[in-house]
């Protein structure tokens, strides 16, 4: 009855919100910092979910159906998807979900994917695979493709995939993994739901993960007690990985992940049940499990951050950008060191479902909106 109330809630906020995806372009807002510039690069992506910039200035998105998408440097939709992608099941929140290029991507062409698949005996599951982009307009290709991990075991369950992606500066690659609506997974070793993974560039467990050594746990595992992380990204002077989770009703989290450390879920958190708001596990607080930099109740349903580290915006330099589905917007984080300092919630209700938030290479800050007729959106200086 829980996860019915909750999808049934997820599509009247998504029907809600998909008439924003048409705003009209070049819209001036102000914000506590800066006046921005709004405008549409992109209409008509299908529920996009995650975005990358190629070196050359082309960028990759995911649509969550199954289709990856090329934008040309000068910002126009490639009307043919890329071929020769690895199956995906698009089914309740998965499908086609992020993307993210190697850091030598120059030197070997690696692209990653994240998506949900079925296997034989009808449960699914976060996979990642790898391949490169070949072809030209109209006709790109994903080849050479490898299918680099496989979550275990995989589930009948239709959310809470994770699938976050984000490599650090050893190369070493960070992948998020939801609890899939499983909650007493999150707290398991044996099991990848609930964690943050740690993997070579070839799926492989990193060297030196907190776990590797522990005979009841997988290799892989970094952290624990994650229920759905949905967006994370390495803060631009430490080099340490932060990420945003989902809670129940409340509780919506933004941690600085370490290794081996436990978030809690489901043993404490600020959320509450779905169907009767009660309390959820032992309450906000216990010996040995971390607490969230900052939470938000009720919940915006936080979803895509990045820190901004341009020159476009000199006032939000070091500020995490984090994008709200249900809340519709698009929140500024200021920290100072690991303390958390203030937010504003800015473009409340004028663009619908932020699904994803990334600083471009120009300096820019770049926004998805889930959406079945969802855009590719960029906030630039007014003026």
């Amino acid at each position: 009855m829980k996860h019915t109330l909750f999808f049934r809630l997820a599509v009247v906020s998504m029907l809600l919100a998909s008439p924003m995806a048409s705003h009209a372009a070049d819209e001036v807002i102000n914000t506590g910092k800066h006046a921005l510039r709004l405008s549409t690069v992109v209409n008509g992506l299908e529920n996009p979910w995650g975005m990358a910039f190629l070196p050359d200035g082309r960028m990759l998105i995911t649509e969550r159906p199954g289709r990856l998408r090329v934008i040309s440097k000068d910002g126009q939709l490639d009307p043919q998807p890329v071929a020769g992608l690895p199956r995906v099941d698009p089914q309740g929140q998965g499908g086609l979900l992020d993307v993210a290029i190697h850091p030598q991507y120059a030197k070997n062409g690696w692209i990653y994917l994240t998506y949900s698949q079925r296997d034989a005996a009808g449960a699914n599951g976060t996979e990642l695979a790898r391949g490169r982009l070949t072809g030209a307009p109209g006709a790109w290709r994903f080849d050479n493709v490898e299918v680099l991990f496989r979550m275990a075991p995989k589930s009948r369950a239709g959310q809470h995939f994770g699938a976050r992606l984000v490599f650090d500066r050893e190369g070493y690659l960070y992948m998020t993994l939801g609890d899939r609506g499983e909650m007493a997974r999150a707290q398991r070793l044996d099991d990848h739901a609930g964690k943050i993974l740690r993997l070579t560039d070839d799926g492989k467990p990193a060297p030196g993960n907190p776990f590797a050594r522990q005979a009841d746990a997988r290799p892989e595992i970094f952290s624990l007690g994650n229920r759905n992380v949905q967006g994370a990204a390495l803060h631009p002077k430490t080099g340490a990985l932060w990420a945003i989770e989902h809670g129940p009703q409340g509780g919506d989290e933004l941690n600085l992940i370490q290794a081996g450390a436990n978030y809690g879920w489901p043993v404490i958190t600020y959320g509450a049940n779905y169907v009767t708001g009660t309390r959820i596990g032992e309450g906000t607080e216990k010996a040995g499990m971390a607490q969230p930099i900052k939470h938000w109740s009720p919940s915006p349903a936080i979803s895509g951050m990045a820190f901004y580290d341009g020159d476009r915006f000199p006032q939000w330099r070091g500020d995490v950008l984090i994008g709200a589905l249900r809340g519709q917007a698009v929140i500024r984080v200021r920290l100072d060191g690991e303390r958390f300092v203030e937010d504003e919630v800015m473009l409340r209700g004028r663009v619908g479902r932020v699904r994803d938030v990334r600083v471009g290479p120009d300096g820019l800050v770049y926004l998805l909106t889930d959406q079945p007729n969802g855009a590719l959106l960029r906030l630039a200086p007014a003026g």
